[in-house]
């Protein structure tokens, strides 16, 4: 073979070789990693309503879930809860049946002295969210508070879509002192155009300061600006609060905020100006397998639901109580007082509920609950056709598929 053909040889197998080789990692999509936790929960629920008034009374059936996930970064946390189920009627008037939803998603990112947070909380519901994450109630789901505290007014029958944007942050001057800044934008809607909807954004920057190991104190101010979509008028708050944080012991916390809430609109013949009192408070008792909380609110806001509620002045006192029998049953009770009065003078609304619940873990996958819950609506004001009058009642049972939590790890 002469030489030339030699090297020519040479060369067609090494560039052979060369393109028969695996295509380098760099090029190739990596897979996607994973970890944290991840809980879910499936349920049928059973539920029976008996409404005050003449709304009648129903029975419904309802198949809903949740998910939660967590990351386990320390200094990115991420989580997020999705909500969601569709009830149906098996008897009586057809109150609230359809879908519901709700997912509420949290990003932080922790420096050493800071940390910044974003927060979206977004649901839909067929009617005014009353308990439970889901805001159905009887359905047996999470137990956290209503989606949308200090509604003025409980009606069914009315779709509502409410979006909350939160964004917040801190940042820690020493050991002792903390400078921060919370904001949110909010929306309700109400898809057939039956209630009141509104637009909200609201920043507050506050200063806390440790006094020792066992008391605190803190000052903020906060301005909210409501707008009506399809109305003119504005208004807006503003709040001066002062606070004081004490741990009595292991158990027992207590917290106080208080200060002057100004009240102005665009048209003050219609929400005349006012000046009041805005107070936070509440009490957190943990013992174990024993907890309990209450709250105190008082503070304006801009007001939803009845279109004769536009700006409302609410005071809200919330307790909860829950107790952990050994590892698989667990019982809570819930009770709340709302009384809403209208900024034009309208009338006074007040709100009583309470409930109760069991939860039983049989085996290691099935759960059963069984619950009930009351409320009572009163108004010196005149209210729509489909609120909520006198007692109503609502009796759950449900039964559902919860395994345990899953751990993934890189």
């Amino acid at each position: 073979m002469k030489p030339s053909h030699a090297i020519l040889a040479i060369l067609c197998i090494a560039s052979a070789t060369t393109n028969a080789q695996v295509v380098p990692d760099v090029n190739r999509p990596k897979p996607l990693v994973v970890s944290g936790t991840l809980r879910y929960d499936l349920r049928y629920s059973q539920t029976a309503q008996f409404y005050g008034g003449t709304l009648g009374d129903t029975q419904s059936s309802v198949v809903s879930g949740d998910l939660t996930y967590a990351n386990l970064s320390q200094s990115r946390p991420f989580s997020v809860t999705y909500s969601g189920g569709d009830m149906w009627n098996i008897s009586g008037g057809s109150y609230g049946t359809g879908v519901f939803q709700h997912m509420m998603v949290s990003q932080g990112i922790l420096g050493r002295d800071w940390a910044l947070n974003l927060s979206d909380n977004v649901s839909y519901s067929p009617q005014s969210p009353t308990g439970g994450f889901s805001g159905i109630p009887g359905v047996g789901d999470l137990p956290q508070p209503p989606i949308a505290p200090g509604l003025p007014i409980l009606t069914l029958n009315t779709r509502s879509v409410y979006n909350t944007l939160s964004p917040g942050f801190s940042h820690r001057l020493n050991y002792s002192t903390s400078l921060g800044v919370n904001g949110s934008y909010a929306i309700v809607r109400f898809p057939d155009g039956n209630g009141l909807e509104t637009n909200q954004y609201q920043v507050g920057p506050q200063i806390s300061r440790r006094l020792n190991a066992l008391n605190s104190i803190s000052g903020q101010y906060s301005y909210s600006h409501f707008s009506y979509p399809g109305s003119t008028i504005t208004m807006g708050t503003q709040s001066a609060e002062f606070g004081y944080q004490r741990t009595w012991n292991r158990r027992l916390s207590t917290s106080v905020m208080a200060g002057p809430e100004w009240v102005r609109s665009s048209i003050p013949q219609v929400i005349p100006s006012s000046t009041n009192i805005a107070v936070n408070a509440g009490a957190t008792f943990n013992a174990g397998l024993t907890s309990a909380n209450l709250s105190y609110s008082r503070g304006a806001s801009g007001g939803a639901g009845s279109p004769t509620q536009i700006g409302v002045h609410n005071d809200d006192v919330n307790a909860a109580l829950s107790r952990q029998f050994g590892r698989n049953l667990s019982v809570s009770a819930t009770g709340a007082f709302m009384r809403t009065r209208g900024l034009q003078q309208t009338g006074v609304i007040n709100g009583k509920t309470g409930g109760a619940s069991a939860t039983q873990r049989l085996g290691r996958y099935i759960i059963v609950s069984i619950n009930y819950s009351a409320l009572q609506q009163s108004s010196s004001a005149a209210l729509p056709a489909n609120a909520i009058s006198g007692v109503s009642q609502v009796i759950g049972f449900s039964i559902g598929y919860s395994p345990r939590e899953m751990h993934f790890k890189k």
